[in-house]
């Protein structure tokens, strides 16, 4: 029987899933001040004892139920005999601020720590990411010390940061059509300026491009981008790729040919991306 510890969680709901068991659970966190909602997968294996992670960031206006539902990637990390980790992208609430566009506030954390009035009582999601859901997540569930990250858009920003920032946490990162230059795009620099304030040497702690040209990364990189996305002007992927040629760079991005910005892109990939992290993580 899978056994999990109940006093830090609140089970949402947990439903039968490729031979293995679905969760929603939700959580008071100290580091966003407020009632947090997230998802697991956990395989069959994990009836035996922990399993490594593989962590799925959401983009924008998304929750933890988005993938969950659409992206088909417990078929696969069933088969991998890993887990998935789908937290939500924002802290959520009355008291928590917020804002009428799309693409800042609730639904659109982008992963970053906030400085910034209203919004730093609250958006605290790269170290809610990185610290208070990991701890909670391996003390409460059967999930090992070995994690991935990876994740689509906003959340494929957030996959390369988190990563390139905390080598010593993800064994292996990709992207679904990432934000790689927020710093340069109309998707970054809106909310990195709210969030953060004007000072750009603080925005520069959650660019993919800027983080891998000066700290690198010892392992390889994977990243998926359709040719026809809607948002590609936004994304810049051309930016990560004459990086990773400078730099030499062990990884490859794959221009999808005909491929757009919907989870109809992340699910025709989502089984060669979890096999890659699955090789990853096993083997480490």
């Amino acid at each position: 029987m899978l056994k999990v510890k109940t006093e830090a969680l609140e089970f949402v709901s947990q439903t039968r899933c490729c031979g293995g068991t679905q969760f929603v659970c939700r959580h008071r966190s100290e580091v966003c001040d407020t009632d947090m909602t997230f998802a697991v997968f956990l395989p069959a294996e994990a009836e035996n004892g922990p399993v490594p992670a593989l962590w799925y960031l959401s983009g924008l206006t998304c929750t933890h139920e988005n993938a969950m539902v659409k992206a088909g990637l417990q078929a696969h990390a069933a088969q991998a005999g890993i887990a998935l980790v789908f937290p939500d992208t924002s802290p959520r609430g009355e008291a928590v601020a917020d804002d009428e566009a799309y693409d800042l506030g609730q639904g659109a954390g982008f992963y970053v720590n906030a400085t910034r009035p209203p919004w730093r009582d609250h958006y605290q999601m790269y170290d809610y990411i990185t610290r208070e859901l990991p701890a909670l997540v391996r003390s409460a569930l059967p999930i090992g010390a070995a994690q991935g990250v990876t994740g689509h858009s906003m959340g494929g920003h957030g996959a390369l940061i988190l990563a390139f920032r905390n080598p010593d946490l993800y064994r292996s990162v990709s992207a679904f059509a990432p934000i790689v230059n927020p710093t340069r795009s109309d998707w970054g620099r809106k909310q990195l300026s709210a969030y953060l304030g004007d000072d750009e040497a603080q925005w520069a702690l959650y660019d993919a491009c800027a983080l891998l040209a000066e700290r690198g990364w010892d392992r390889d990189i994977l990243i998926d981008q359709g040719t026809d996305d809607q948002f590609i002007d936004l994304l810049r992927p051309e930016a990560m790729a004459k990086l990773l040629a400078e730099r030499r760079q062990p990884g490859v991005l794959r221009m999808q040919k005909g491929y757009d910005h919907s989870y109809f892109f992340v699910a025709s990939f989502a089984g060669e991306h979890v096999k890659w992290h699955a090789e990853r993580l096993m083997a480490a």
